[in-house]
């Protein structure tokens, strides 16, 4: 069974798949049109990582910004070579959305690669209702890049 919990930043095993995401951007994008975060910036107060587990073997992660508009932005999702295939993308980013909704976050956004080796995380993302949008934030039109975007379902409270 899969369990997603907040990240150990600390561990080996989320820095080891931190490295192995920061190796697959870089070979699939010029420098200046990869924009994964640093690892050091996933101890950032504005950003929480979570981690997906099976056991005590883990299987992938992900990680939540928040941005200044009310919004959110996914960033650094990766899944281990040995658990693709496995759901694990998908338990990921419907628990990343679950978590932007509590916050109140009124949009989800991303950024993703053109490369091939990205096309299953697009389609995944389309499936969840993920639609192409411009550049947001502080990001620019780049041909190594799409940008997607989701609203989000913010319970109104009654006062």
């Amino acid at each position: 069974m899969i369990t997603i919990s907040k990240a150990d930043h600390a561990a080996q095993d989320i820095q080891d798949l931190a490295i192995a995401h920061a190796s697959f951007c870089d070979g699939t994008s010029p420098s200046e049109s990869c924009h994964r975060l640093p690892i050091e910036c996933l101890r950032t107060p504005d950003l929480i990582v979570w981690a997906a587990y099976e056991g005590d073997v883990l299987l992938g992660i992900g990680a939540l910004k928040t941005l200044s508009d009310g919004g959110g932005e996914i960033k650094s999702m990766h899944t281990t070579e040995q658990a693709r295939g496995r759901g694990v993308a998908k338990a990921m980013l419907l628990h990343l959305i679950k978590e932007a909704e509590s916050a109140n976050m009124t949009v989800l956004s991303l950024e993703t690669g053109t490369h091939p080796a990205f096309a299953p995380a697009r389609a995944l993302y389309t499936r969840f209702e993920f639609n192409e949008c411009p550049p947001f934030g502080d990001y620019v039109v780049d041909p190594h890049s799409v940008f997607m975007t989701r609203k989000l379902s913010v319970l109104e409270i009654a006062e």
